[in-house]
């Protein structure tokens, strides 16, 4: 036995009884990272709630393996008990281990969650990153920078601190980062405009008001499915298995008209 899809929201929370937050295997999950994962989510919308500030917090799919799990749960009735797999993350190039805290520790901060300890640390971080790409861009090489060195194949950080002396003064964890970000500047740019493009849509909320048996020129399947899974966004929507972008074009249009 299994909560089905269709009986919880984005948040976790349950569509028919509101403040019951649901997480782990109930969802059709395996018990591990994929539970820990659901569990974070619901918890903090749960302490939202109770405080009186809404719990209405989710990731998105490009923000974290959590919200590609999440999102799964609520679009597509799984056939066996469902495994976080990285194949699943339309966006893994983002999703990576050694980003995670420049993905997800502003999120954390935002909700009361990362102490000013932590905070600081990561923001050492962050700005040793800065000057590390800065320091890339502004060394000259010939006609080109040290950048452009360290793209070329076989080329690595000690290749480059053997040229650029100020290199060696950089950490290990944050040459690594720089060299991932500068190795893959041209993919990563690629998938950010993806990510934006895609963002439009899930920007988009779906009105409570909205009835699917009233859209005019919607097909029944779509208008079965979407009243049956209620997508929190049009970017949501897009994703359940047999809703078209064309439904989906109908749908953003009657919620213009409104």
């Amino acid at each position: 036995d299994m909560v089905w899809p269709t009986q919880i929201d984005s948040t976790l929370q349950c569509k028919r009884i509101g403040g019951l937050f649901l997480a782990g295997q109930i969802n059709g999950t395996s018990g591990y990272e994929e539970a820990a994962g659901q569990g974070i989510v619901a918890g903090i919308n749960a302490a939202r709630l109770a405080a009186g500030r809404g719990a209405d917090f989710t990731l998105r799919r490009d923000q974290a393996y959590i919200g590609v799990l999440i999102d799964d749960l609520v679009t597509k009735p799984p056939v066996e008990p469902y495994r976080m797999f990285t194949s699943r993350a339309e966006h893994r190039l983002r999703l990576r281990n050694d980003n995670a805290d420049q993905r997800l520790t502003p999120i954390g901060r935002e909700l009361g969650l990362v102490d000013d300890v932590r905070w600081e640390r990561w923001e050492r971080t962050r700005r040793a990153l800065d000057d590390a790409l800065a320091l890339l861009a502004a060394v000259r090489l010939g006609e080109g920078t040290a950048a452009d060195l360290l793209r070329r194949p076989g080329a690595d950080w000690e290749t480059l601190c053997a040229v650029v002396p100020a290199a060696r003064a950089v950490s290990p964890a944050v040459a690594f980062r720089a060299e991932v970000a500068v190795k893959y500047e041209g993919y990563l740019a690629r998938e950010r405009r993806q990510v934006e493009q895609m963002a439009k849509l899930e920007s988009r909320l779906i009105p409570a008001w909205v009835d699917y048996g009233q859209v005019k020129g919607l097909r029944n399947e779509a208008r079965s499915k979407l009243s049956k899974f209620t997508p929190r966004s049009l970017g949501q929507a897009l994703r359940i298995s047999g809703i078209t972008p064309a439904d989906v074009t109908v749908l953003a249009i009657h919620i213009e008209r409104r």
